[in-house]
């Protein structure tokens, strides 16, 4: 694996144009799923998900950028190689996308009104989802978006992987899951509930 002295000033500086684009983008787009449907910028739920999203988002990107810029590179790729994997990228996307646009909905027509305690709940495990992610990228380099062995590729099996076999997967499933609930909807719990299956 190359290390960080090793990638070329241009290279890097390509990347961080990469992921700036991208960084951008996440929240704006995620934004307008919900923002659209509920017809208003009045959503406080929704701002204070943003900040458990992004201002951690910020912190691993810069430290990544400065210790395993070839990490992010990785986590780059989005595109799935396989038909199979990219079919069930497709559907995973849509039942993600769709909770985030019933949330906006729910709001809009107001389906739920849940008690501020459980909104912040919601928040906490997204919080803490996140962090299992963050151990994971620090504990494997090799934490790609999409399925794929590169060379020098070990298994590991210490830290989280001695806990459970794929922590990455408990992470996702920690901070994308209870989303609908951070932005006060019951209903857009459902589709996010799939997701495991």
């Amino acid at each position: 694996m190359l290390k960080k002295s090793e990638v070329t000033k241009d290279e890097l500086k390509k990347l961080m144009v990469k992921i700036a684009i991208r960084f951008s983008f996440l929240p704006i787009f995620l934004g307008l799923l919900v923002l659209l449907p509920a017809g208003t910028f009045d959503f406080w739920q929704l701002y204070i998900y943003f900040s458990i999203l992004v201002v951690p988002m910020t912190f691993v990107i810069f430290y990544f950028l400065r210790n395993d810029p070839q990490f992010l590179e990785r986590r780059m790729r989005a595109k799935e190689k396989e038909k199979p994997q990219r079919i069930i990228q497709v559907i995973f996307s849509f039942i993600f996308f769709s909770g985030y646009i019933i949330a906006g909905f729910d709001k809009r027509f107001g389906w739920s009104e849940l008690p501020m305690y459980i909104v912040l709940a919601a928040d906490g495990i997204i919080f803490l989802g996140y962090l299992i992610i963050i151990f994971v990228f620090k504990q494997n380099s090799y934490a790609s978006r999409i399925v794929e062995v590169e060379e020098n590729q070990t298994v590991i099996s210490s830290g989280l992987y001695g806990i459970v076999r794929h922590p990455m997967y408990v992470g996702v499933m920690l901070m994308f899951i209870p989303a609908p609930v951070a932005l006060n909807s019951f209903w857009g719990l459902i589709p996010m509930a799939t997701i495991p299956l």
